[in-house]
C-alpha cells in the first residue's frame, strides 16, 4: 500500500506536526522511522496518503514546522521525494 513519510528529528516533533495535521483535517499516524532511511539514531515519522501530502506540507509549512526528509513508499520500497515541498 502506497504512503507517505514525513521524517521528523524527535518523537516530541513529530507529535507537533500530528496535532497541527489532525486540526486541518489531515490524517497520520506517529511511529519509529525505519532504521535505513536515517542516520538519526532514533528518529520518528508521519505516515499518511499520499493524495495528503501537498496539504499536509503546506499546512506545516504556514505553522513554521518542516519534516526532516520526504519519502513515498511505492512498489515495496521508499523513494526520497525531497526535503520541504512547501
Amino acid at each position: 500500500m502506497e504512503h507517505s513519510l514525513l521524517l521528523a528529528r524527535s518523537v516530541t516533533y513529530a507529535q507537533r506536526m500530528q496535532r497541527v495535521l489532525d486540526r486541518a483535517g489531515i490524517s497520520s499516524r506517529v511511529y519509529r522511522a525505519p532504521r535505513d532511511l536515517t542516520n538519526l539514531g532514533c528518529a520518528y515519522a508521519l505516515r499518511l496518503a499520499p493524495k495528503d501530502l501537498r496539504d499536509a506540507l503546506l499546512t506545516l509549512h504556514r505553522e513554521k514546522l518542516s519534516p526532516v526528509k520526504i519519502f513515498l513508499y511505492r512498489n515495496g520500497a521508499y523513494q526520497e521525494v525531497g526535503h520541504d515541498l512547501s
